[in-house]
């Protein structure tokens, strides 16, 4: 496809994927280039869904013949032809896996490093063996503590968690981990069959009887009367008559076990986990790893200790082994330590082949060879250095290397793959990045640029998809793609250096980058009175005091891993829903058995809550984990849709009901697919790939459903209309119209009402339920949290969101916000800055105030950011309200 092409540039012709309109455009290689423009508006789709598509088509080509199968599940773009395309990594915004084995030192291999430090340079115990790398590993048998297998934790199920409340009886559900509905139905009434009294207070229960129906590993099959009564079901028993069925018994312990270990279901096993208490291996005090690997020590530290220093610290203990200078005698024993490293890889190959031949001893066994095992410390911890220094200097200093990757943020991951990619040292590759600034304060975006440029001077091209204006700045080359969002979008407006956007009239990015609108002109909003935390601890915060004003926009800000999340999106959510009787939503879904004790906040509310009815926190977790969860479910304007559909003549004649229109009824959705629009197609050796139905190509409902239609469209080609389209075709539908009209507001035009929820970003979801929540009736006295709301936001969609959030408080509610856009600090009425570092070195309100305050505040590395978005004319007024109000510098910790 790709003819030869040495002028230096990607040609792309006929680009057609998704949203882009023929597509025609050229773009330096060798260069950094930034994709811009609103949200949805396709760039995307020309970075991602064409030029990596491609190179990654291209290259799965080249592999072997089999794995040309794997190429209709990467995805062939549509576009005619692309020239002068090099190899492409892509690095994109993604959750963390849902593994709590993975971690920063998994993600970026600098583990595997720190346990060959461990092996060929630790201190060992008198007489103990030398151990391998993989002995230091928790997630391998050679490494894993034999009593909880490398868990750090030890999960028993008990009498106490299977019955909570001894006071119920059997039939009145005392054993609460059974199952619910007729499992658990049936399990009772093959109790009344064996004997046992179900309608006796379990605590009345002899002993024998309560820890054979907990605890029994027997399995009777006995007949069972259902419906019957104990006096019935004897009377049965003793006349023989014939049982309504046959039942298997099972124990309470063995069905939460089983059903723990064999389910499919995550719903299942996250209720059984409920009954199984974990608690820290007594063995490994929770340090996952095997005694003996625990013994060895590094600079007076056994390796999970050592994985716990947050980075910056880590580069501490490494760099006196680092930088030690060499003399005569370890220069000449660094070819022995090289020969002895070969001796050992042999040694290590034939013990692993159960060979009978022994090898020569190990002499580091003896404790003859410290200078060599310097020299190995020396150079393992050389290599480690560097690529601390470049996690840090992305501004991930205050990560350690056990943290597990289900608690780190898309950004954060992304940022880990790119320091992994510095140092690779890899040239001549195309590397496609989705936001990297996302998560990132504006100090340490100065560091992720600087990683940028590091990157093409090695040789490689960026082609970042990027809203972020620093990196616009400074960006080789601008890519700018719309005018607007989904069908009003797809159109390249400007291919070349940033400079030239200025005359190209049609460009939303155009005014935002060179004449950006002044910061917010009106006062800020005094405050109705202040909710108080007292005495927070939490992750790096301890006893912190914090006041937030109610009834105004607050912002909080700081450096990453300086506090902000830790006070706000975990801190005061967990104390604020506490004291409403609200329940959080639990984290990302973790396998019960490998998540990691909780964490705990501590402190309380001293103040405010009077002023609190209610509380919302708008996330970026998935709306829903299927496809089968999508933009008009979860609003639930797709309920007034189906009634719109069984409401047409057509439907009344065949009598069919809004559930007939669900794609998740049977009546109603396609049975071959049963609703979900496609089927899995089974390769041997290979991932699952998933294809259209044959059925209903995709459609989801069966014929007969999509004979019925409104006003000449039928439910699937509903479906298929953007928010946009659906606001014209619902015109007349107010039910209907209200919730798109939020949607399109919000700036979620472009999105297509049965877009599945996996599909969307953790931004688009955020903002659906963020617009979910504004098509309620507004009562005020709901305090809204919201972690980073302009990820993924291009700056004109930024202000649609500043409007639809200025009218929540307008409403008399509370919006507090985690954020790095200063444009939204500057809007703010109220700034908390947290830090002044990451890490140890943040977990302090370091200054608050209203925007025009901060901006002065020495201590803040936020405000010299805030100053320059406030140059434009300031604001009116700095005044401070007197009643019940917090003086900034009481809340600045005393020097």
């Amino acid at each position: 496809m790709a003819a030869s092409n040495n002028d230096g540039m990607v040609r792309v012709r006929g680009a057609r994927e998704h949203n882009l309109k023929d597509v025609d455009v050229d773009v330096p290689r060798d260069a950094l280039v930034v994709f811009t423009g609103v949200s949805g508006s396709g760039k995307s789709s020309l970075a991602f869904g064409t030029l990596y598509a491609e190179a990654q088509r291209r290259y799965l080509e080249s592999v072997a013949p089999y794995a040309r199968r794997l190429i209709d599940q990467a995805g062939v773009p549509e576009v005619d032809s692309i020239e002068g395309l090099p190899p492409a990594v892509a690095l994109q915004q993604q959750r963390g896996t849902p593994s709590a084995r993975s971690s920063v030192g998994s993600v970026t291999t600098i583990s595997s490093l720190v346990r060959m430090l461990y092996s060929r340079a630790g201190s060992y115990p008198p007489r103990q063996p030398m151990l391998y790398a993989e002995d230091f590993s928790p997630n391998t048998p050679q490494g894993a503590c034999p009593h909880c297998h490398g868990l750090g934790r030890v999960y028993e199920v008990t009498e106490q968690t299977m019955v909570p409340d001894d006071s119920l009886s059997i039939r009145e559900r005392a054993i609460a981990a059974w199952p619910p509905a007729w499992h658990g139905q049936n399990l009772r009434d093959i109790l009344v069959t064996l004997g046992y009294d179900v309608d006796k207070p379990w605590r009345e229960l002899p002993r024998k009887d309560r820890d054979w129906i907990l605890f029994t590993e027997e399995q009777p099959t006995v007949a069972v009367y259902a419906g019957f009564t104990p006096a019935e079901t004897r009377r049965a028993l003793k006349q023989k008559l014939d049982p309504s069925y046959m039942g298997t018994f099972t124990g309470a312990r063995k069905y939460v076990m089983q059903t723990f270990a064999t389910s499919q279901s995550a719903l299942m096993k996250k209720r059984v986990s409920r009954y199984m208490a974990g608690g820290t291996c007594p063995v490994c005090e929770g340090k996952r790893l095997k005694r003996e690997a625990l013994s060895v020590t590094f600079a007076g530290l056994d390796i999970a200790q050592l994985s716990q220093l947050p980075l910056q610290e880590l580069a501490e203990v490494l760099r006196p082994a680092a930088q030690r200078k060499l003399g005569a005698a370890e220069m000449h024993a660094r070819a022995t330590l090289s020969r002895e490293e070969a001796r050992q890889d042999t040694e290590r190959r034939v013990a692993a082949g159960g060979s009978a031949h022994k090898a020569a001893p190990d002499v580091r066994r003896t404790g003859n060879l410290s200078q060599e095992k310097q020299l190995a410390a020396q150079r393992i911890a050389q290599d480690l250095l560097g690529r601390v220094k470049t996690l840090t200097e992305l501004g991930l200093g205050y990560l350690s290397l056990d943290r597990s990757t289900p608690t780190l943020s898309p950004g954060e991951l992304q940022r880990l793959r790119l320091a992994t990619q510095l140092g690779s040292h890899l040239f001549g590759v195309v590397y496609v990045l989705d936001e990297p600034s996302a998560g990132l304060h504006p100090a340490d975006g100065e560091a992720l640029l600087e990683a940028l440029q590091r990157l093409k001077a090695a040789g490689n091209s960026l082609f970042v998809v990027e809203h972020d204006l620093a990196v616009m700045r400074q960006a080789d080359w601008l890519v700018d793609v719309g005018p607007a969002a989904g069908e009003l979008g797809g159109e390249v407006l400007y291919s070349g250096p940033p400079a030239g956007l200025a005359s190209v009239q049609a460009s939303q990015t155009r005014r935002y980058l060179f004449n950006p609108p002044p910061a917010r002109q009106t006062a800020p909003r005094e405050p109705a009175r202040w909710l108080k935390l007292q005495g927070v601890t939490r992750n790096n915060l301890k006893e912190l005091d914090a006041a937030f004003p109610l009834g105004c926009f607050t912002c909080v800000t700081g450096v990453s891993g300086s506090g902000k999340s830790s006070l706000v999106s975990q801190a005061l959510l967990e104390l604020v829903g506490e004291h409403l009787g609200q329940q959080q939503e639990a984290e990302e879904e973790v396998d019960p058995l490998l998540a990691e004790a909780p964490e705990t906040t501590g402190g309380r509310i001293v103040a405010g809550m009077d002023g609190v009815r209610r509380l919302v926190c708008v996330d970026q977790k998935p709306i829903g984990r299927t496809p089968r969860s999508n933009l008009a479910t979860y609003t639930g304007l797709f309920d007034a849709v189906r009634k719109l559909f069984a409401a047409t003549p057509a439907a009344r004649r065949r009598r069919y009901d809004a559930g007939r229109f669900s794609f998740n009824v049977a009546k109603g959705r396609c049975e071959t697919c049963e609703g979900e629009g496609f089927v899995s197609v089974e390769l041997l050796f290979l991932p699952s790939v998933y294809a259209p139905c044959p059925a209903c190509h995709g459609a989801r409902y069966n014929p007969q459903t999509l004979e019925i239609t409104l006003e000449g469209k039928n439910i699937a080609e509903v479906l298929a209309l953007t928010v946009d389209g659906a606001c014209e075709f619902f015109a007349a539908h107010p039910a209907v119209l209200r919730p798109l009209l939020v949607l399109r507001d919000i700036g979620l035009g472009y999105l297509r009402l049965g877009q599945p929820a996996t599909e969307l970003s953790g931004g688009e979801a955020q903002r659906i339920k963020l617009a979910t929540e504004l098509q309620r009736t507004q009562r005020g006295d709901t305090l809204y949290v919201l972690d980073e709301p302009t990820t993924g936001l291009h700056p004109a969609d930024v202000e649609r969101l500043l409007a639809q959030l200025d009218g929540l408080v307008a409403a008399g509610n509370t919006v507090i916000v985690v954020e790095h856009e200063m444009h939204v600090v500057a809007h703010s009425d109220w700034v908390i800055d947290m830090g002044p570092g990451a890490g140890a070195e943040g977990g302090r309100i370091v200054a608050c105030g209203t925007p025009a305050m901060l901006a002065r505040e020495r201590r803040s590395r936020t405000a010299p950011y805030l100053a320059e978005v406030l140059a434009a004319p300031a604001q009116t007024s700095e005044k401070i309200p007197a009643s019940g109000a917090v003086d900034a510098g009481d809340l600045v910790p005393a020097e």
